[in-house]
């Protein structure tokens, strides 16, 4: 048979889509019969295997073995084209006379009587396999639809086909489970014994195909009943449903039987079969099957044995027939190899698949791109990140360029999940996208997020930010969900300056920030202490429509208390409520924490009464105005801020009943609660209180932590105790607690203050031997000791030692710095100190200065007077490092660099009013250094920062106009001080009254 003979069998002159009436079943069963055809065909007839793919696994019949070899696609496109929809039946004379057969097989009542044949006997020459299947389909009497059957079937130059067969079998058994009528058998039987067996192979062939085995043995036994036995096709059939439903003990009978009857298995079918039987292990009978059915084995067999031994795991043995295949002449193609690498793979053999791809590799065997998408899964899922990797080469090498899915599976395996990762991982990972990048390829929205954030873990801050810039210039348009993942990553590493660009970013790009995203933006930068860019951004989610929540409103709310803005804060809460927001625990524990930290500490507590159902404190009525009871019970969050607030108060007794409140209470106290309260007993010096504390906490399941012990070493420290602060540092790496950076700090800022700076020293060398590196609190203590003990030399070195290690000096470490220099009277290398502060860490307003001294110990920023300036000046913290070295170089006669830095701190402020004591001392040296003009024109700027001459400043100026000779000068300055005087005495008493 070829294409020509297909072409007849199919022509339009046999086909019955232009004779019978429009049916949409018929219509898609044709169709899928012509397909089936055009598959088994291809099939039957093709050549060699295309070399890429699975050929030969599966059903000649199934729909993913077309092949491109016999493509009747194109001649046959009319069926794809037919719409029964716009076929006229009446214009059709086949369909006019399956409805004038129709009508006569029905009424006539016997298709054998003289009237019925004489009638049919001018459609003999007209019948075909399309107007049978018609007036089969029409005629709706089932011993009606036997009799035509039989009929046509004996007219000359008509035989019945299996299209006609199956369309007989279909419209007498409709249900999968029904049964053929035993009459309609003997009818068939009587008439045409012949024909009831084609009959009943077709019969049985169908009930396989529907998966009823049961009725096809029954229809199986009936055959036999009748003296018939199956044919090939059924056989082959009966095997191939029977192996479909795991029943291969039952194929093999069937098999057995088929040999005795001495038939053959189709090719596919004994591939079925053999496949079967290697897929229980049982091999060898699949070796046997060659023999017994004289087949002459091919790659096609091999490779379905192969893999069939790898379902069960018999690798070794699937590797085996590798060289039977050469033994006989069948050389493994890619197909071959790509089942047995596919086969380990499915297996999680992650080593044989080494070798196979090796071996396929160096056999010009190359897998397809979606092998390799599944290996390099398969590796990364077993954390071999390297070697999957490698496979990414390995594409290139077969012809492969590695894609979007390939690249992401690796970098989504390597960053998803993870917080952080080693060094080498995160180098693979940019590694990686540096090639993915090349190629043109993005990451999809998640691994974008996987990855920035693992950068950010790493510190790669930048890097992060160029990442989502580089996605975008590549086609990726990032969503709100992404843009809010990296801005979270970025403001929790600190990084506000790149949130902050990246979000003006996001809005630029045309993406409307949701609640979600400008709350993550309002609380961070609330944290950080920018208040006034975060309540910026409150404004604009207002004005853009996008309503706060409760979190925004918490966020700014706590951020205005620790402040110190507290009416401002009142009035976004009263906001927050007339918008229908309803404050919630979280909210309540805000209100508390922050009044704590703004001095409020018992407002904090009349909150805390009245969350605890107490009514009488009208002072917070204003908190709980949306109902009498809000219901919000104090949690451990709670209470914790009250009693750290209590302890920061130093009203620790307080602090000390809360914590057992709590336990009465039913809430248990946290290790942060234990700690904060030990914390704030030892700060106010009861040591046995906070070692009673530390106690209960063991006993409560809670270990101390750095925390814990940091608050007792300082303590001990304080009270001069170095014994026993070195008898808790035994105790923490006796118990594997290893100190940290904070607690080094403290031991060393100890040691110095009672003037063991070697030991200081000592202890720092040991932090960096253990790889606890120093950071600038413990380099500024350090230089605070020496310095104090006069040891300017070792002070700088320790200055340019920071540089080396990579630790910035910050503003409190300029500040210690200069202030023992000019009390050393090293007033030039002062003054080249401040020269570099002004270049490097500058803090221009209160909120980067607070930022600077966190970390510091609060004694030690308040011997610098550091909090006092806060508190007095908000926009110029840096004034007093001027005030320092300008009244050390005054006392060192240097009124030039004096001078020079006085007029350059007056452009930097509009008012200097604390430098009163500055301008007096320098006009008095001035004059003293015959040098009056100068002191005048201080003089007369003075006033215009806000600062009030004192009376000792008018003596020094009339004094060095005696001592210049400018006696008139000094007497026309004596008479307005002494009108000047007698103003102020008439001034003074008016304001004190009669």
């Amino acid at each position: 048979m070829n294409k020509t003979v297909v072409r007849c069998l199919l022509s339009r002159s046999h086909h019955p889509l232009l004779h019978f009436s429009t049916n949409s079943s018929l219509h898609s069963s044709l169709l899928d019969r012509v397909s089936t055809c055009s598959r088994y065909l291809t099939a039957r007839f093709m050549s060699t295997p295309p070399p890429d793919e699975m050929y030969g696994f599966d059903d000649p019949f199934s729909p993913s073995e077309s092949r491109e070899v016999v493509d009747l696609t194109k001649e046959y496109s009319f069926l794809h084209d037919f719409d029964s929809g716009n076929v006229d039946v009446t214009q059709s004379s086949s369909s006019i006379d399956a409805k004038a057969i129709a009508d006569a097989v029905s009424c006539g009542g016997d298709v054998f009587g003289s009237k019925s044949q004489k009638f049919l006997r001018q459609f003999r020459e007209k019948l075909s396999e399309s107007l049978v299947i018609e007036v089969l389909r029409l005629v709706e009497k089932p011993s009606a639809v036997i009799s035509f059957f039989i009929w046509a079937g004996r007219q000359i130059g008509y035989k019945h086909t299996a299209p006609v067969y199956n369309a007989l079998v279909d419209l007498i058994v409709r249900d999968d489970d029904e049964k053929v009528p035993e009459e309609l058998l003997q009818q068939i039987k009587d008439d045409d014994k012949e024909m009831l067996g084609e009959f009943l192979n077709v019969l049985i062939r169908k009930h396989c195909r529907k998966g009823s085995f049961s009725i096809a043995l029954e229809e199986l036994g009936r055959m036999k009943d009748f003296r018939f036995r199956p044919s090939r096709s059924t056989y082959n059939c009966l095997i191939q449903a029977f192996l479909k439903a795991d029943r291969l003990d039952s194929a093999s009978l069937v098999h057995r039987e088929m040999s005795l009857a001495n038939l053959r298995m189709d090719g596919f079918t004994l591939r079925c079969l053999a496949y079967s039987f290697c897929k229980v292990g049982k091999w060898r009978e699949a070796l046997a099957l060659m023999e017994t059915e004289n087949f002459v084995p091919d790659t096609v067999f091999y490779t379905k044995l192969i893999s069939g031994l790898c379902e069960a795991s018999l690798f070794e043995e699937a590797m085996d027939f590798l060289n039977r295949m050469r033994a006989t002449s069948c050389l493994p193609n890619v197909v071959t190899y790509s089942t047995l690498l596919c086969g380990c793979l499915n297996k999680k053999q992650l080593g044989r698949c080494k070798r196979v791809l090796n071996m396929m590799m160096m056999e010009g065997c190359y897998p397809s791109p979606k092998i390799f998408n599944s290996l390099v899964h398969a590796y990364c899922t077993s954390g071999d990140h390297s070697y999957a990797y490698k496979l990414l080469k390995k594409m290139v090498k077969c012809g492969h360029l590695p894609g979007y899915v390939v690249y992401n599976i690796l970098i989504g395996s390597i960053c998803g999940g993870k917080d952080s990762l080693s060094c080498d991982l995160l180098e693979l990972a940019e590694k990686a996208y540096s090639e993915m990048l090349a190629t043109g390829v993005v990451l999809n929205k998640i691994n974008v997020s996987s990855f920035t954030r693992c950068l950010c873990s790493a510190g790669k801050y930048e890097k992060a930010f160029t990442v989502i810039r580089e996605m975008i210039g590549h086609g990726f348009i990032p969503d709100t969900s992404t843009y809010s993942k990296v801005l979270g990553y970025l403001c929790s590493a600190s990084k506000m300056e790149m949130a902050f660009l990246l979000f003006e970013e996001m809005k630029r790009g045309g993406l409307v920030a949701d609640v979600y995203t400008y709350t993550i933006m309002v609380d961070s930068f609330c944290k950080a202490g920018l208040i006034e860019q975060a309540s910026k951004w409150f404004s604009e989610m207002r004005k853009v429509g996008c309503t706060p929540n409760v979190v925004t409103y918490t966020a700014l709310i706590h951020a205005y208390l620790k402040a110190k803005n507290v009416s401002y804060a009142n009035e976004l809460f009263e906001t927050m409520v007339s918008e229908g927001c309803v404050p919630n625990i979280v909210t309540y524990s805000a209100l508390i924490d922050g009044h704590c930290k703004a001095g409020q500490t018992e407002k904090a507590c009349q909150i805390f009464e009245r969350m605890c159902g107490s009514k009488d404190v009208p002072a917070v009525d204003m908190y709980f105005q949306q109902s009498d009871d809000t219901g919000e019970r104090p949690n451990v969050v709670t209470y914790g801020a009250l009693l750290d607030g209590l302890c920061k108060s130093q009203r620790v007794e307080e602090a000390r009943n809360l914590l057992n409140a709590m336990s009465v209470e039913g809430c248990e106290p946290n290790q942060i609660v234990y700690d904060a309260l030990i914390d704030g007993l030892c700060k106010v010096g009861k040591l046995d209180e906070a070692q009673e504390v530390k106690t209960e906490m063991s006993e409560h399941g809670f270990t101390a932590t750095l925390h814990t012990y940091s608050s007792l070493i300082d303590r001990y420290f304080k009270v001069k105790r170095q014994d026993l602060a070195s008898k808790v540092l035994s105790k923490m790496l006796e118990i594997s607690c290893a100190p940290n950076v904070v607690i080094y700090t403290n031991i060393i800022d100890g040691l110095c203050k009672v003037g063991k700076t070697d030991e200081a020293y000592k202890l720092m060398q040991l932090m960096e031997e253990i790889g606890c590196q120093p950071n600038v609190v413990t380099y500024t203590a350090l230089i605070d000791g020496f310095g104090m003990i006069g040891k300017i030399e070792t002070c700088l070195e320790l200055l340019e030692r920071m540089g080396s290690k990579g630790v910035a000096p910050n503003y409190v470490t300029y500040r210690v710095l200069i202030d023992h220099c000019c009390r050393n009277g090293v007033l030039d290398v002062a003054t080249n100190l401040l020269e570099e502060m002004k270049q490097t860490h500058w803090p221009m307003h209160a909120t980067g200065y607070r930022k600077v001294i966190e970390g510091f110990n609060k004694e030690f920023i308040e011997s610098l007077g550091l909090l006092d300036e806060i508190a007095e000046d908000d926009t110029a913290p840096f004034l007093s490092v001027y005030r320092l070295l300008i009244d050390n170089l005054v006392k060192a006669q240097k009124l030039e660099v004096a001078l020079r830095l006085l007029e350059e701190v007056a452009t930097l402020s509009p008012t200097l009013v604390d430098y009163s004591s500055t301008y007096n001392s320098l006009i008095e040296s001035l004059c003293l250094a015959n040098k009056v003009d100068k002191a005048f024109q201080l003089f007369s700027g003075m006033s215009k920062k806000g600062v009030i001459p004192e009376m000792q400043t008018f003596c020094s100026l009339i004094k060095g106009l005696f001592r210049n000779s400018k006696i008139s000068e000094a007497l026309l300055l004596l008479d307005f001080i002494s009108h000047k005087e007698n103003q102020w005495i008439e001034e003074k008493k008016a304001s004190d009254g009669p």
